[in-house]
């Protein structure tokens, strides 16, 4: 037969007293949650929809590329939906790149020192270079900002978003 101490008998002791307390303390906090959840209030199908809605607005494309067949015909579509293009959007994702920092030479966003003599060639050797590209003599201007996906009105309206901060 094993022996068992008394030091061995207080641990097993404590630690089942402990072991209990933790499980309480466990029934009681989950008892807690269930009470507060049941008190959150949630929303209705309505508002849920609703948000979806406006959610599938805000991210829908803006814009319908259709190609049409070698006869000319585009398939039986007879209207493309377009938007107008956000020059902010297409500075953020394109031209900020360098626009913002400096690089490369390129004037800064705002900077309209930098930006006076540019401004003064006017708004279609502005476009010219930015669709085309443009070796400087500071720097080197790519077609497109580098981003040859980009439409020349995306590039247009870049420009001119780039324009009006430097004005």
């Amino acid at each position: 037969m094993t022996h068992v101490s008394t030091s061995d008998r207080v641990f097993a002791k404590n630690f089942a007293i402990m072991l209990g307390a933790l499980v309480a303390l466990a029934c009681v906090l989950f008892v807690l949650a269930q009470i507060v959840a049941a008190q959150v209030p949630t929303e209705d199908r309505a508002e849920i929809e609703a948000k979806k809605d406006a959610l599938g607005e805000r991210i829908s494309p803006v814009g319908q590329l259709v190609v049409a067949d070698s006869s000319g015909s585009a398939g039986g579509m007879t209207q493309v939906a377009s938007a107008a293009v956000d020059g902010k959007a297409t500075y953020d994702t394109a031209c900020a790149v360098c626009h913002a920092a400096g690089v490369a030479g390129a004037p800064k966003l705002g900077d309209k020192a930098a930006w006076a003599p540019r401004i003064a060639q006017g708004a279609d050797t502005l476009y010219e270079h930015a669709i085309n590209g443009f070796p400087g003599t500071v720097g080197f201007m790519p077609a497109k900002g580098g981003n040859v996906s980009l439409t020349d009105d995306a590039v247009k309206a870049a420009v001119d978003h780039m324009v009006k901060a430097a004005q």
